[in-house]
């Protein structure tokens, strides 16, 4: 393990909780292990971490994060996200390989829309030109594919952007459109798509309500 991921699992496991594990484990199901460390915990070992090994570069970052990501414990892997988001601003289209590979497989909310919102959104929304281009078909596959958490977080990825007055409304119509056709097919699991589908129309709804979704996508 390296000094930076040894020094956050450390920090993560003192600010455990026996009390908070076990309501995250009875939230989230079995499918992780649960330190029951804090979201402010989880945010400051982060912090922590980065001023203890500043000027970490685009391959020492995500290096860092598929380590912590490794270890199928839920804090650990929140605090990957944690540090993604900080290093937004380094990341590349290239990087969409590996965070694919995380939803893939993260599979729960608590993983993949933060994911989505706070590091994917902002990576494509910080490109230009070809690489923008190769990011927008690399949404277009998540979208239409039959994983249900990569449609999950191609459709809330632009959630950010869209709320702020920018995003690329018509790309998120074809998108939902495309999901919901999906879901249809995939019966509970569609619920997954389905809701991010409405949580994106409500946020947007409340800011920019000259934006329609067309009913016959609905």
């Amino acid at each position: 393990m390296s000094d930076a991921a040894e020094f956050i699992d450390e920090a993560l496991r003192r600010e455990s909780s026996w009390i908070r594990a076990e309501q995250a484990q009875a939230r989230l199901g079995n499918r992780l292990k649960q330190y029951g460390s804090s979201i402010g915990a989880i945010r400051g070992t982060v912090r922590d971490a980065l001023r203890r090994h500043p000027g970490l570069a685009h391959d020492e970052v995500t290096a860092l994060s598929s380590e912590l990501w490794e270890v199928p414990v839920f804090e650990r892997r929140l605090a990957a996200i944690v540090l993604l988001q900080s290093k937004v601003h380094l990341l590349t289209n290239t990087d969409l390989t590996r965070l694919e590979g995380f939803v893939r497989e993260g599979r729960l909310r608590e993983l993949v829309d933060p994911l989505a919102v706070d590091v994917i959104g902002p990576l494509i929304a910080g490109l230009e030109g070809q690489a923008k281009t190769r990011a927008g078909s690399v949404m277009d596959r998540w979208a239409r594919e039959g994983d249900e958490w990569l449609c999950r977080a191609a459709l809330m990825a632009p959630l950010r952007a869209l709320r702020a007055g920018g995003g690329d409304w018509e790309a998120f119509v074809g998108h939902a459109t495309a999901g919901l056709d999906a879901a249809r097919e995939m019966g509970a699991e569609g619920e997954v798509v389905r809701e991010a589908v409405s949580t994106v129309l409500n946020e947007v709804a409340k800011r920019r309500p000259e934006l329609q979704f067309p009913s016959s996508a609905a």
